[in-house]
């Protein structure tokens, strides 16, 4: 078992040698700008300080895997499912995999983090593979009318889906600040950079709010930090979806509570959350997700972030059913927090006859 784990170690190093020195042609500038609370003049860094992870860190992790007795499988059996051209009832959301959701709401068509690649890695031949298909095609999605990006890791920002959402409908792709120089070089001019509590009106009463995360970002060990994470708020005059994008815990929950009130849905990553040394600064675990969702009194929660790619030591099933687990204790029956496979639906509905003063009112099916 030793000799199998230093195997895995050493294939693991060379991966990670031959991604950088290909990768050193491909970090973008980075941000320049006034120099804010999170941002000092180079650098971005979160509201909650953490000391950043070394190669070092990163090697002792690799090379001393402990990896989850459920053992990761392929699951080559696609999601039968459909989605309308339009949603103007409430909120209509699709899981489609790991971090990538459609959000269709006050008839406007919005996909966040979206990955349809094999591999989230800068080469196509090593790196995180994909264990489950897609929920859609590309060819089966209604026309996007934005791209939310929380961060320019490969598993949330794939430049090789953003091209096959240009072509196939041409949408406007929302970043983080810095992040629009890496989609300009590849065609992609339709890009809007948001920094945290910044708004962005979609048009049809539907606005786009960054929000602050507890993570960091870089697509090589040349950029670090150098462009900003965050997550985002999708609202329209009747819902509020928040999607968290990659974060750990942080005041970032109560600060988005007290600005906007109530969530009616958010979309809480729950995976790749050990082993927790290396990740609780960065990732929730799904207790932690559990706490984000009463921090922001959502109304519905779905997860995201797990099952499709190996990123942590957590199996494919560890998160979902630690989620499970906690969600049967007699203390969190009432927390609505929806686990699905890839194609689930979350389908809120406005009830008119009950809208009020104080928010939304929806009935979910």
């Amino acid at each position: 078992m030793k000799r199998k784990t230093t195997l895995t170690g050493l294939c693991s190093l060379m991966g990670i040698v031959i991604a950088v020195v290909l990768l050193v042609a491909c970090s973008s500038g980075g941000y320049t700008g006034p120099v804010s609370d999170h941002f000092d003049g180079r650098q971005f860094h979160n509201q909650v300080k953490t000391r950043d992870k070394t190669v070092m860190d990163l090697l002792k992790w690799r090379f001393n895997r402990n990896q989850a007795e459920d053992a990761w499988r392929s699951i080559d059996q696609k999601a039968s499912v459909t989605v309308p051209e339009q949603n103007r009832d409430g909120i209509l959301a699709t899981f489609v995999n790991h971090a990538t959701v459609l959000v269709q709401v006050g008839g406007k068509n919005i996909l966040t983090d979206p990955v349809w690649s094999e591999r989230v890695s800068p080469v196509s031949f090593i790196g995180p593979k994909r264990y489950h298909p897609p929920a859609l095609d590309i060819s089966e999605l209604p026309p996007i009318d934005a791209v939310v990006i929380s961060h320019n890791h490969y598993d949330h920002l794939d430049l090789a889906t953003l091209k096959q959402l240009e072509k196939h409908s041409s949408p406007l792709f929302i970043v983080g600040l810095g992040n629009r120089e890496l989609l300009a070089s590849e065609g992609l001019t339709r890009v809007v950079e948001l920094d945290w509590w910044q708004d962005h009106a979609l048009g049809d009463g539907v606005i786009i709010t960054g929000t602050p995360a507890q993570h960091w970002s870089t697509r090589t060990r040349f950029d670090h930090n150098r462009t900003l994470w965050l997550g985002y708020l999708i609202s329209d005059p009747d819902s509020r979806v928040f999607f968290a994008g990659d974060t750990g815990m942080g005041p970032h929950f109560a600060q988005i509570h007290k600005r906007f009130g109530s969530v009616d849905l958010a979309l809480l990553p729950i995976g790749a959350y050990l082993p927790r040394w290396f990740m609780k600064d960065n990732h929730l675990s799904p207790d932690d997700a559990l706490k984000a969702h009463n921090i922001l009194r959502v109304q519905q929660s779905m997860a995201i972030h797990f099952g499709t790619f190996n990123l942590g030591d957590d199996g494919q099933d560890t998160a979902s059913n630690r989620l499970r687990a906690l969600l049967e204790e007699k203390q969190n029956q009432k927390a609505d927090f929806m686990i699905l496979e890839p194609g689930g639906q979350i389908h809120q509905k406005v009830d008119k006859a009950l809208l009020s003063d104080a928010g939304s009112q929806f009935s979910v099916q």
